[in-house]
């Protein structure tokens, strides 16, 4: 200290922060309240939902209790494009086609039986299909 001049300390420095305290948590005391606040009202906000909602009366929906809702599938012979007769077993893109040339040359089909004259479907076929098929006359 050279003529009575000393070096101020670190801590006297009015540009230099403090060190960080606290270990692993940076926020001030204030900030850390206020995330402790807006947690604490969300996790309300959920358990008043909950409740609101038939969390506590078990009212809530119940997979395996629902009732099962019956669909069949269905396709129209005598009306169906291609791509919808290739959604039935057993019947590609080649069949389909078959299908609808027969359709176009020979009239609507009547019955399972009447699907039997395209080339490829036999009574096994038609029997696998039978549960699928509907049959309109376009009348």
């Amino acid at each position: 200290a050279a003529l009575g001049r000393e070096k101020p300390a670190m801590s006297e420095a009015p540009h230099e922060k403090p060190p960080l305290s606290g270990g692993p948590f940076w926020l001030r005391r204030a900030d850390q309240a206020a995330i402790a606040w807006l947690v604490a009202a969300a996790l309300l906000g959920t358990v008043v939902w909950r409740w609101t909602h038939g969390g506590a009366r078990g009212d809530l929906v119940e997979i395996e209790r629902a009732e099962p809702i019956s669909v069949r599938f269905t396709v129209d012979v005598n009306t169906a494009d291609w791509p919808e007769l290739t959604l039935l077993p057993r019947v590609g893109e080649t069949l389909s086609q078959r299908i609808i040339d027969s359709r176009e040359s020979e009239g609507p089909f009547l019955s399972h039986d009447d699907l039997q004259r395209v080339k490829g479907i036999g009574p096994r076929t038609v029997e696998q299909l039978q549960p699928y098929l509907e049959f309109t006359t376009g009348e």
